[in-house]
């Protein structure tokens, strides 16, 4: 364990995630975007893709994640929340059934359920890990751009789960659509690091398990966030209100 600690630290240096602080205001015109923040990835024993036993990371990216929507939503400020809802019959490889429609894994954690009685919040249901691409339409229309439109948001505060799949693969897809002039007006996407977190699947149970690839959570929620800000996302460690 000292070992993998003291390799873990390396790496950090090698590729270091340089975290900010943020301060929004009213005067911010900004939103907050919650990815999957959802019982079949959150709560334990909540099916395939949940946590087996308490996860610390886990739990701390549910508590900030909720914490962080009550401030907006006192403020009135705009909310979008993905929520990873999948048909039974329609497999999402490489990964195993999860998040079933229908089923309690489809549902927003209980800190968060509150969120599906608030005007301020949006709520998405998406059949794939990009959520950006969960929002279009038959008719070709976008539900995630549209709401960026019409609440003339120029930054967004993204947070959830798993922060080098869902998170990243959102954050990623937003900010190329952004410097394609897709995403008028959005100047900045923002990831608060403390309110995301990923799943763990060391090594030594990957083996055992057909198919899958290991999966340290420490190390892929650094590397989640590293890409992010590679690809012209701003991280932030912590998010403070100016009244």
């Amino acid at each position: 364990m000292a070992n993998d600690e003291f390799k873990l630290d390396q790496l950090k240096k090698e590729i270091p995630v340089d975290e900010e602080s943020l301060v929004l205001n009213r005067d911010s015109s900004v939103g907050l975007v919650i990815v999957d923040v959802v019982n079949g990835f959150c709560t334990v024993g909540s099916g395939n893709m949940a946590p087996t036993k308490h996860n610390e990371q886990i739990s701390k990216m549910v508590e900030e994640s909720a914490k962080i929507a009550r401030e907006f939503c006192d403020r009135k400020w705009p909310v979008f929340a993905f929520i990873d809802s999948h048909h039974p019959d329609i497999s999402e490889n490489p990964y195993p059934p999860h998040c079933i429609v229908g089923t309690e894994e489809a549902e927003l954690v209980p800190a968060l359920k509150w969120l599906e009685s608030e005007d301020c919040a949006t709520l998405r249901r998406k059949d794939c890990i990009n959520g950006f691409v969960g929002s279009m339409e038959k008719d070709g229309s976008n539900v995630f751009v549209d709401w960026v439109k019409d609440k003339q948001i120029k930054v967004i505060v993204v947070v959830g789960i798993c922060t080098d799949i869902c998170v990243f693969d959102f954050v990623a897809t937003a900010l190329s659509a952004r410097n394609h002039g897709v995403l008028h007006p959005l100047e900045e996407v923002v990831v608060c690091s403390h309110a995301c977190a990923t799943f763990d699947l060391p090594l030594h149970v990957a083996k055992n398990i057909k198919g899958a690839q290991a999966h340290p959570q420490e190390l892929m929620h650094h590397v989640g966030l590293y890409m992010a800000k590679g690809r012209g996302a701003k991280v932030v460690s912590d998010i403070s209100f100016d009244t």
